[in-house]
């Protein structure tokens, strides 16, 4: 006998999500059964078609632990081709990726497509169509509830979801995951903005900026798969233990083929091997530099005194002096790089030399031009005139010679900024230099005017507000020729060079028209904390607005006076307190104290984690140095000594800067500890 239909809503729910589970597995069975060894083509061919089957089919993998669906849309109208108008409407479920079954009808929707946008954007003032909007809750991967919204009701009052606060608020264990259930209208706006425009999001902490920029990347790879595909994208962040907490976002979205990096390891054409004073740093990230690299890289550009002569078979051929000048310059006037011009060069040389050889009545065709192009007397005007140059060798001279500094930068920097650039140890090769990390970003500046960088279809640039104006052009040359998302905080700038405004940092990326957008609605730190840490705005970004906080919750903030010899082990007892609760728990410090601290916790046989390494329900405590702590975030958060994390920086507002990261990190509770006072704006 056939199965009875059940009554019970919640039933035919996980009815419906068992179901859509068992498609998934068709779906990838399917993918796991297709033979290829009967393909016509070459090995070439079958090589990309089984990488193409080995990624469909990772990307159809079905996660136990995360939802394949988590709400519905119930449409007032039919909006299918295949149905009339007089049918009534249809309802869609909206999950992670795109599901169906064997007759290929629809399952669950994939949340990047255009049927599903109303589901974050429909409201009781614009239904966009939309009779009922369900959410549902989930335990452990098992559908235990379900909240409806009537939004075309005029009788239902207009309420907060319960489920999707606990969405939000759900404790943090592992990496960072996706928000793609609880997207609201104006990130969706974001997410959702056309790929031929840049955008630029100034969103405070708690505002969900990283999560917003990773979803767009998923949503353009949806929309425009194949431009991207063959263009790539980037995701590039402030350091490693950042990336890492990420990496597992896209992923969980069913994008596989999405590449991660710091943009250290995007210049990494050298080895930094040493540190350098701020000031230094802050000049090599100066603008200016470009100019003077590209004096230097044209430095050994010199004008013919020789004719050329080449000859061939019995006859001479000679280019004179003002003809190869004329070249020369020409070259030199024209936009392009160092070296396509030295490339160009010959060709032109045995271009004047085949004018003149028809004009001696030969009939010579593009094979004598390229044998012209590689004669010897040709390569030696070429030498002479264009000489070759390696990139690190170059910035090695540069910052080791004096006397070419002072011709590089003649009228852009002083004398006494060159002499702040200048290593105090001449290098002696680029093997052994000691390189730091901005001499890396000019090398990557000098190899960009000698070949030009190849160009993605899209990057993303987070923590982008601590960038030097000479790293920002390092990120700009990646996506010349594709569009970027810039996320970032400008209160939360920790650097000396740290950005002044996005205008004048999107000009420095190549991207002066991008549109700026400012996230102000926090969904991650309670109000209470993120107001306690706005109080340092005023001063440290007193152009931006405080950020308010959807979620209010009394008593997530305690701020604790101690006595200096017990400030140890009062934080180790408020790290015993947080672990009480469920979820993950930083303990954020100046660094100058995580070797303390590492220490009493071992004693205190509280094991603890290195920012970066994936946290678990047997280790839950993770030691954060505050330099490390943007990005980051930690159902709870243990704060030792602000002042000492003032203090570990070069000037009062970067360290009241890294507080403020610091004091933003927690997600349900901060507990801050003090021997010293705090600063006054916080008293």
């Amino acid at each position: 006998m056939p199965a009875t239909p059940t009554t019970d809503p919640l039933q035919r729910e996980r009815d419906h999500l068992a179901s859509s589970r068992a498609a998934l597995r068709a779906m990838r069975e399917d993918v796991e059964s297709l033979d290829i060894s009967d393909v016509t083509g070459t090995w070439v061919t079958a090589v990309v078609l089984q990488n193409q089957i080995e990624a469909r089919i990772a990307a159809l993998a079905d996660l136990s632990h995360t939802p394949l669906f988590f709400g519905r849309l119930d449409y007032l109208h039919a909006i299918s081709e295949e149905l009339s108008e007089g049918s009534g409407g249809e309802s869609f479920y909206i999950g992670r990726r795109h599901v169906h079954d064997a007759d290929g009808d629809p399952m669950v929707i994939d949340w990047r497509a255009p049927v599903s946008q109303p589901f974050y954007r429909a409201s009781r003032t614009d239904p966009l169509d939309v009779e009922r909007r369900r959410r549902f809750g989930y335990t452990g991967g098992e559908l235990t509830a379900y909240e409806d919204e009537h939004l075309t009701d005029p009788a239902e009052h207009d309420t907060s979801s319960a489920l999707l606060a606990a969405e939000i608020e759900k404790p943090r264990v592992g990496p960072m995951r996706d928000i793609v259930a609880t997207i609201q209208p104006e990130q969706d706006v974001i997410v959702r903005a056309d790929i031929s425009g840049s955008l630029c999001v100034q969103g405070a902490p708690g505002t969900g900026k990283t999560a917003v920029g990773l979803h767009r990347v998923a949503y353009l790879l949806y929309a425009h798969r194949e431009r991207l595909a063959r263009t790539g994208t980037l995701v590039i962040g402030p350091n490693s233990a950042f990336l890492s907490y990420i990496e597992q976002v896209l992923p969980a979205l069913g994008e596989l083929d999405v590449a991660q990096a710091t943009v250290q390891q995007l210049v990494g054409h050298v080895e930094v091997r040493a540190e350098e004073p701020a000031e230094a740093a802050r000049l090599k990230g100066d603008a200016r530099m470009a100019e003077v690299l590209r004096r230097a890289v044209r430095s050994g550009i010199a004008l013919p005194t020789e004719p050329c002569v080449v000859v061939r078979g019995s006859r001479r051929w000679r280019v004179p002096v003002h003809e190869l000048v004329s070249i020369i310059e020409e070259l030199k006037d024209r936009d392009i790089r160092y070296g396509a011009a030295r490339d160009a060069l010959p060709q032109r040389i045995s271009h004047a030399v085949l004018l003149k050889m028809e004009q001696g009545g030969e009939a010579p065709d593009d094979r004598v031009q390229d044998a012209v192009a590689r004669n010897a007397a040709v390569k030696a005007v070429v030498k002479e005139c264009w000489p070759q140059v390696d990139p690190a060798k170059l910035v090695l001279r540069l910052l080791s010679d004096p006397e070419f500094l002072a011709a590089c930068a003649e009228g852009v920097l002083t004398p006494g900024e060159q002499a702040a650039v200048l290593w105090p140890k001449p290098g002696r090769s680029v093997r052994t230099a000691r390189w730091t990390a901005a001499d890396a970003v000019l090398v990557d500046e000098a190899t960009d005017l000698v070949q030009r960088t190849p160009s993605l279809g899209h990057v993303v640039l987070d923590e982008a507000q601590d960038l030097s104006p000479m790293q920002y052009r390092a990120v700009g040359r990646r996506c010349t020729t594709g569009s970027a998302t810039v996320l970032g905080d400008l209160a939360q700038g920790t650097t000396p060079w740290a950005t002044a405004s996005w205008p004048e940092a999107l000009h420095h990326l190549g991207k002066s028209g991008a549109h700026i957008e400012e996230l102000t609605k926090g969904f991650r730190v309670p109000e209470e904390v993120i107001s306690y840490a706005s109080r340092l705005l005023p001063a440290i970004a007193p152009g931006l607005a405080p950020a308010g906080s959807v979620r209010d919750a009394p008593g997530s903030l305690t701020v604790r006076h101690v006595a200096g010899e017990g400030r140890t082990e009062a934080v180790i007892e408020a790290c015993r307190r947080a672990l009480g609760n469920e979820g993950s728990t930083g303990l954020i410090a100046a660094d100058a104290h995580v070797p303390l601290l590492a220490e009493a916790l071992a004693a205190a046989g509280l094991p603890h984690l290195a920012p970066g390494t994936e946290t678990s329900a047997d280790a839950r405590l993770t030691l954060v140095p505050a330099s490390l702590a943007k990005g980051l975030e930690y159902d709870y958060v243990v704060l030792d000594e602000p002042a000492a994390v003032i203090a570990g920086e070069p000037d009062e507002r970067t360290g009241l800067r890294r507080l403020y990261v610091a004091l933003t990190r927690a997600v349900s509770g901060l507990e801050v500890l003090h021997s010293e006072p705090l600063p006054e704006q916080l008293r």
